[in-house]
Formats: C-alpha cells, structure tokens, sequence
C-alpha cells in the first residue's frame, strides 16, 4: 500500500516538473491519464487516453450478435479522438468500424463537390427509364448445353 501511494506522489510531482517546464522537440510526451478495459470475454472492451500535448483518445468496441455464431457476430469499435494541428487549429474525429466498414466524421474531412445539377438530373431520368434488353439479367447466368 505504502509503494502505491509513493509511486503516485513521485508520478504527481513529474507531472508537475514536467508541466512548469517548457517543452522541448525531443522531450517525452507525458501520459496524463489512460484507462483499459478488456478485452472481456464477450468481445467488448474500451480504453481512453490523454497526453500532455492535449491528445485525446477513446474507444469501446462490442461484438454485435455475440452468441450467433461464426459469420453472423460482428466486431464494432466506436471512438473519438482530438488534438490540435501544427498550425493550431482543432482536430476532432468521430468514427464507428463495424460490418460496414471505417466510418469517420469530422469537420475537418474533405468533402466530395456537389453533383453539378445537369447531371443529377440525367441520373434521376435514367433511373425511372424501363429495363432494355441490353441491361444485365438481375439473376444469375444459365448457360444452355448442346
């Protein structure tokens, strides 16, 4: 117990050296805090940090349909992480990983440039035309032998 309370006063006063100090290029980043859980044997777990340069990160992942079996359970992270760019601007993502994929969402993402109005509209026309014998059969291919 004693050994606990050392190791925590003697991580308190780093922590605070450490701060008062001006950070330097090759100088450690500090982890001012970092929780785990998991994984469980359920398939969650989740974990969080933060550094001394103002990193945040966290995420919790589950298994969707745990119990179902092979090929029906799938693995889901959730999370979220902030930091500031070099020229100090604020970062933050979101993002979700499951059975469709990497999702991210930020502000600062690029964003495709609009469908320019003409072309939405011949692909809104070609969407209401009928099947022509040209289009691909929507089921599979059968093949006559001779």
């Amino acid at each position: 117990m004693i050994s606990i309370i050392f190791v925590s006063l003697l991580v308190t006063s780093f922590l605070e050296f450490t701060s008062a100090q001006a950070q330097r290029p090759n100088d450690p980043i500090p982890i001012i805090k970092y929780e785990s859980e998991g994984p469980n044997v359920d398939g969650s777990y989740k974990w969080l940090y933060q550094t001394g340069n103002e990193i945040n990160a966290e995420e919790s992942g589950y298994v969707k349909n745990f119990g179902k079996g092979e090929g029906q359970e799938v693995q889901v992270a959730e999370g979220k992480f902030n930091y500031k760019a070099p020229d100090g601007s604020p970062i933050s993502l979101q993002y979700i990983a499951d059975e469709n994929g990497f999702q991210p969402q930020g502000a600062h993402l690029p964003t495709p440039p609009p469908i320019p109005p003409a072309i939405q509209r011949a692909l809104d026309y070609l969407k209401t035309l009928p099947p022509t014998a040209a289009s691909p059969p929507s089921g599979p291919r059968q093949r006559a032998f001779f």
